[in-house]
């Protein structure tokens, strides 16, 4: 099944580093956005988790996770 994947993420969070890499690891493609740059995608980002300014964000099929929590990731991805 083909997942749609967006991380709102900044270029200096070792977090979102950690994501990009497990999730190319699994063999997943997702849609970056820096929200350190791009002040549409950090209002997007505000909107959909909550009002928080918090990366990484990552947005699985409509479902949002704040951080890197491995396991609910591999929840919605249905990695085992």
């Amino acid at each position: 099944m083909e997942h749609k994947i967006t991380i709102y993420s900044t270029s200096t969070c070792p977090s979102c580093k950690m994501l990009k890499a497990y999730l190319q690891e699994k063999g997943f493609g997702y849609e970056n956005k820096d929200v350190g740059e791009d002040a549409k995608a950090r209002e997007e980002m505000i909107a959909k988790n909550g009002g928080l300014l918090s990366t990484p964000t990552v947005e699985i099929d409509g479902k949002i996770i704040v951080g890197f929590d491995k396991e609910k990731v591999d929840v919605l991805l249905g990695v085992k």
